[in-house]
């Protein structure tokens, strides 16, 4: 037997079916109920409090705490995003091994509207995942709420909803560490991943991003964290709840941009060297077919928001066509 082969004999005798396949590799809907207090959790948006659930996915029943997470979706939202905490015993041989406080996006509202708005925004997680290694990962659910302290038979409900990578997952798989500053010097920015993520920002209309941190805050950056390898920062945006992309029905344009409705596409890249800009709409311009394909494959989705996501997507490569004049468009509006 060859060196090679006994090493891979080795190594799937070591790894576990839920580790060769985890959550976030995987592009299938994953099924799940979530049963617990919810009338509890949803009655004072500004709890923080922990409350016992049960997660059922693949057959394996959880027990997690739940708690609301969030700001302006929690004050908009009848269903405000969730923040799901496991126990590291609870998980192993499961899709959820290894994992330990994950961020859960809800679908905001019952109203139809309210589920093409999360599955949207799933997609333009996926979107940046097709551009960037540092962007988080997401995986899709179709989740059965039961709330055990509704009335029977009118206590369950089903909504798509999706769980992001956490920040050290990702930090380890791009083998970097979360930097929490104040400030953050443009000269320290990875030139790719800054040219990446303001291109991609204008492709799905997001104006509710800053390298700046929001007042609110204690650190930037607004909507977006930063990762550090060897003093080089990658800026990893993430909520995109506010794009042009998804145009939730709450989403409206900071009044200071002086645009009147978020599906209205700005630059608001910071200026950085032509060439990495350049470069960023090409990279996109050559991942079109791939980019559509993430809308055109959602599932729950109907057919008439499929054309009318895509079709606002295919805007921007309209404008693409002409890399040369996007470009000068986007040097001359640089912050």
């Amino acid at each position: 037997m060859s060196l090679r082969r006994l090493l891979l004999l080795v190594f799937l005798a070591v790894v576990s079916p839920a580790s060769a396949s985890s959550l976030f590799n995987d592009d299938a809907v994953l099924e799940v109920k979530l049963s617990g207090p919810l009338s509890s959790l949803l009655k004072d948006k500004d709890a923080s409090e922990e409350l016992p659930f049960l997660l059922r996915a693949n057959g394996i029943e959880h027990s997690i705490k739940v708690r609301l997470r969030g700001k302006s979706r929690r004050v908009v939202c009848s269903y405000p995003p969730l923040r799901i905490n496991f126990a590291t015993r609870d998980t192993a041989q499961s899709i959820f091994e290894d994992q330990d406080k994950l961020k859960l996006v809800t679908q905001c509202r019952k109203r139809d509207a309210a589920r093409l708005d999360v599955l949207q925004e799933y997609a333009a997680y996926r979107i940046f995942n097709l551009l960037s290694e540092f962007s988080y990962k997401v995986r899709l659910l179709h989740i059965t709420y039961t709330d055990t302290e509704g009335r029977p038979g009118k206590n369950t409900f089903d909504h798509y909803g999706f769980l992001i990578e956490s920040s050290k997952a990702l930090a380890d798989r791009v083998g970097g560490e979360f930097v929490n500053e104040t400030g953050l010097s443009l000269q320290s920015l990875d030139n790719k991943q800054a040219a990446t993520v303001f291109v991609f920002q204008y492709l799905i209309g997001n104006t509710d991003w800053s390298l700046v941190r929001a007042e609110a805050d204690d650190r930037c950056c607004h909507n977006g964290d930063l990762v550090d390898i060897g003093s080089t920062r990658y800026y990893v945006p993430y909520d995109f709840d506010r794009s042009g992309l998804v145009n939730a029905s709450y989403a409206r344009p900071d009044s200071s941009l002086r645009i009147s409705r978020v599906t209205r596409r700005l630059y608001r890249g910071y200026c950085i060297p032509t060439d990495a800009l350049e470069d960023a709409i090409g990279a996109i311009k050559a991942r079109r077919a791939d980019i559509l394909g993430v809308i055109s494959q959602l599932p729950g989705l109907s057919q008439k928001g499929a054309k009318a996501t895509i079709k606002y997507l295919e805007g921007f490569f309209d404008q693409a066509n002409d890399a040369d004049k996007m470009l000068r468009s986007f040097e001359r509006k640089c912050l």
